[in-house]
This record gives structure tokens, sequence and C-alpha cells, in this order.
């Protein structure tokens, strides 16, 4: 299975790619998506960026599924608005290529790939370098993205495994096991 994660962001969005083999994780490629050549202003075209670049990581290493990280509410509700948008273009492009998409925190990733939720970008970096066998520190947002891949990597097995021990097929995206409500 090839795992892509996605760490958005408006100014530079990192992705990262993993196949994953039994317990075995393997760096695919990883790299930035950067809108900092157009001006601050120009948020749609910004978006554009963002969604162009992430189909075209799709369509060069064919992703089986993506992770992308929750944005999470700032001091300054303005960032928090972009960055929602920019997450946005991210999603909206992986979905128009029909790829499942699961969602992670940032606390999440650094639980799973560091063992600790409030672990700084250096030592997500460094794990991931520890983790994927690389012969270098990974930027700080393809880290981030190689991390969420990584994360959905234990997710999808521990997902899959509670879906066969309970009977539920899939897991999220409206399907579940019949119950009842209230």
């Amino acid at each position: 299975m090839r795992i892509l994660g996605i760490d958005p962001g408006l100014r530079t969005t990192g992705f990262g790619l993993i196949d994953v083999a039994g317990s075995e994780l393997t760096y695919v490629a990883s790299g930035t998506i950067s809108t900092t050549h157009l001006e601050k202003g120009q948020l749609p075209a910004r978006l554009k960026v963002l969604f162009d670049g992430v189909k075209e990581v799709i369509t060069r290493y064919q992703p089986d599924c993506a992770s992308v990280e929750i944005v999470f509410v700032n001091v300054n509700p303005q960032s928090t608005l972009l960055l929602g948008q920019a997450r946005g273009a991210c999603v909206t492009a992986l979905v128009s290529n029909d790829l499942p998409v699961a969602e992670y925190t940032a606390l999440q990733m650094k639980q799973a790939v560091v063992g600790y939720g409030r672990a700084d970008k250096t030592q997500v970096q460094e794990m991931v370098r520890r983790l994927l066998s690389l012969p270098g520190l990974p930027g700080p947002d393809a880290a981030d993205a190689l991390g969420l891949a990584i994360t959905h990597a234990h997710a999808a097995k521990a997902l899959a495994r509670l879906a066969r021990a309970d009977g539920v097929i899939g897991a999220g995206s409206g399907k579940y096991k019949a119950g009842r409500s209230r």
C-alpha cells in the first residue's frame, strides 16, 4: 500500500509518500508545494497552486490512500480560516482523484511517530529519518507529511483488525454496523 501524507499550509504544504508492506515502511518521496512566489493577496491563485501541486504528486506517485493533518484553531482566527482553505484545496485534490482520506491531529501524529504528543519539529524530523532509514533529515514540512503517512500506516492496520473483529466493513465515510440511535 502506498500512502501519501499531506501537511497543509498556505505558504508551504508538505507531502510525503511511503510504501507499506506488512510492518516494513519504505520511503518513496517527499517535498513541498510552495506558494511564496505569489503575493499574499492572491488567495485564489495560491489555492490553485496547492490543488494543482497535490494532483501532480498523485499523478506521479499513484498513492492508494492519503492522510492529512487536521487544522487546529490558532489564536488568530484569520490565520485559522486561511489554513482551513489551504487544507480544503489539498483535500479536494485528493478526493477528486478518488483517494480515501484519513485525518489526524498534529498531537496524534507526534504521539505515533515520536511517542510524545508535544514533540518539537526537530524530534519529528529525527524520528522520521530513523523510521524510514533516510540519509539526512527531511525538511520540517516534508517530515510532518511523512509522519502523517507513518501514522496512517499504523492506524490503518489497527482499524482493519478492529473492523474484522467487529464485522464492520470500512472505517468512516458513513459505513457502520447496524445499531440503534438514542
